[in-house]
């Protein structure tokens, strides 16, 4: 039997490492493994034994993620985190995760296949993000490391702020939705759909 071949959501498009002629750089982040993490936040017992393995402490408040080394941890909600690490090792990390956890009240899942990963960069990247919702992305709290689910261009997304200068944000669909989003994304961030958002009053 063979073994189960990865296509990355966007495999098909010519153009995922990037389009010419837009207002901000997009292009697909394939290489990053995604480990869906679930426990209990005020158990010292499941918090120590997910830092043995990746060696980062998870973030604990809403809407934060930590990072070190080749791990992002991203917080979802009180008792549910999103892992990134490197995609090769995400199988093997899964299950250092679960053997460390033991018969904690836990669960790790490699979801790797599961989301598309779009990175956004450049000074329309907000604009960009807030045609496609209603999040003021211009607030002081989304600074670099904050995260925020949300409805997308009408779709459930996920928006990481990697860095402030340059502004780069990575958003996660999932991967049955990553075609549409690609296409939206190359439409609404055309120079032609510049809407000046951050232009000086006159």
């Amino acid at each position: 039997m063979s073994d189960a071949a990865y296509n990355s959501p966007l495999a098909h498009r010519s153009d995922r490492e990037g389009v010419d002629g837009l207002s901000i750089s997009m292009r697909e982040v394939s290489d990053r493994g995604m480990i869906d993490l679930r426990g209990e936040a005020g158990s010292a017992k499941f918090k120590q034994a997910v830092k043995s393995v990746i060696g980062i402490d998870l973030p604990l408040q809403p809407r934060t993620s930590t990072a070190k080394s080749s791990f992002t941890v991203l917080w979802l909600s009180v008792d549910h985190w999103l892992i990134l690490c490197p995609k090769a090792e995400a199988p093997a990390i899964t299950a250092k995760l679960t053997a460390a956890l033991g018969s904690l009240h836990s669960l790790a899942v490699d979801v790797s296949d599961a989301r598309a990963i779009i990175r956004l960069e450049g000074d329309n990247t907000r604009e960009v993000l807030m045609k496609g919702s209603s999040i003021d992305f211009t607030m002081p709290e989304y600074k670099a490391g904050h995260v925020r689910r949300m409805i997308f261009a009408e779709i459930a997304a996920l928006a990481h702020v990697v860095s402030d200068k340059p502004c780069m944000v990575d958003l996660f669909v999932f991967r049955s939705y990553a075609d549409y989003t690609w296409k939206w994304l190359v439409a609404t961030s055309n120079p032609g759909a510049k809407i000046g958002l951050f232009s000086v009053s006159k």
